[in-house]
């Protein structure tokens, strides 16, 4: 009975990765219904806990796949070795199936509900040549008039910024039309912070127990950024061109930093969109102050990344997103500027919903 129930169990995660859910089912019945039953309540939980939980698990998993093994093999006759062998790799694809249920159950179906330009007035006429310049030519001139007020006030550390971000995270979910509000997520450390520097990962948020964990090593300009585009993820935008989207949103509700911060972060993404011969024109309008941020996060980058292990991490999260029906893959991350381009906008910088048009 168990060997049937854990052949079962992998059988339907194969078929749950292989085959796409319909996306207007997902909206309804998960992103709008199940999940946000789920996410204030699970996340409000971490929050109490200093330590991150995905750390747990992650031990927890990695000692029950262990004990697996050297119990299956250890009790094995030798002349049944490769029937126990059969058996210990049948209840590691079990635990991996079940880890892939909780997965898609606590989060992961997000990637597969509607795409949020659906919800939005977005046109794709709106993105041309001369849009993309002009919003290569505001990212600029916002870091030029941004700077001195930025640096003036500073940014918080990592674990203070949740009172910096709330309001804002808290007014952009209601510009886009959600009807519960997500729960903002504490900044964690996670014991793979090391992984984070050598692959360049900035942050991440936990699938399993909904927790956001940063990369150490964040310049603090860095910071509001980062942390608003994990609550992105909270909020149920999987997509990651979708919680960079929100996460600009949110730093343009915010201060000086904040906005700062969505620009510099931005600044890479949408300068290097344009075509060379427009960029060089462009970009000699950038002051030494924010070339001087620019350049320490290239500095910060270059000190910790490993280039082989980078490349490596990116390739599977690439594999990653394309199974999970993120077509675009790690290209997705660039997607944003469609958004920005795209979406059209009230005075006061609110993106107007589908249901809602602009008066006049």
């Amino acid at each position: 009975m168990r060997r049937a129930f854990e052949s079962v169990l992998v059988i339907l995660a194969v078929a749950a990765a292989a085959l796409p859910f319909p996306r207007p089912a997902v909206e309804r019945l998960y992103s709008r219904g199940v999940y946000p039953l789920i996410q204030p309540r699970l996340t409000a939980f971490s929050n109490h806990l200093s330590l991150a939980l995905f750390d747990v698990a992650l031990i927890a998993v990695v000692v029950g796949v262990v004990t697996v093994w050297i119990a299956g093999f250890s009790t094995a006759p030798r002349g049944k070795r490769l029937r126990a062998f059969a058996r210990v790799l049948l209840d590691t694809a079990a635990i991996g199936a079940l880890l892939y249920f909780w997965f898609l159950a606590g989060w992961g179906l997000n990637y597969q509900r509607q795409p949020l330009r659906t919800m939005l007035e977005f046109h794709e006429d709106r993105i041309t040549a001369d849009a993309l310049r002009d919003l290569s030519v505001r990212d600029i001139n916002a870091l030029n008039e941004l700077f001195d007020a930025a640096h003036a006030q500073g940014w918080p550390e990592l674990v203070d910024l949740s009172p910096v971000l709330h309001p804002p995270f808290a007014t952009v979910q209601h510009d886009l039309g959600m009807a519960w509000r997500a729960a903002p997520g504490r900044p964690k450390r996670s014991m793979i912070d090391f992984y984070f520097r050598r692959v360049s990962v900035d942050g991440m948020t936990d699938p399993f127990f909904l927790e956001t964990l940063a990369n150490q090593s964040l310049l603090p300009f860095e910071r509001p950024f980062v942390i608003a585009h994990e609550w992105g993820h909270l909020a149920g935008y999987a997509d990651e061109s979708e919680a960079n989207f929100f996460s600009w949103l949110v730093c343009m509700r915010g201060g000086a930093p904040e906005q700062y911060s969505a620009w510099i972060s931005l600044y890479g993404t949408i300068v290097s969109a344009l075509p060379p011969g427009a960029r060089d024109g462009v970009v000699k309008a950038l002051q030494p102050g924010p070339r001087g941020d620019l350049r320490a996060m290239a500095e910060r980058i270059a000190r910790q990344v490993n280039p082989a292990a980078s490349r490596a991490g990116y390739a599977v999260y690439d594999r990653f997103l394309k199974a999970n029906r993120v077509r675009a893959g790690i290209r997705s991350y660039n997607e944003v500027i469609r958004l920005m381009l795209g979406t059209q906008f009230r005075e006061d910088g609110t993106p107007v919903l589908k249901s809602v048009r602009a008066e006049g």
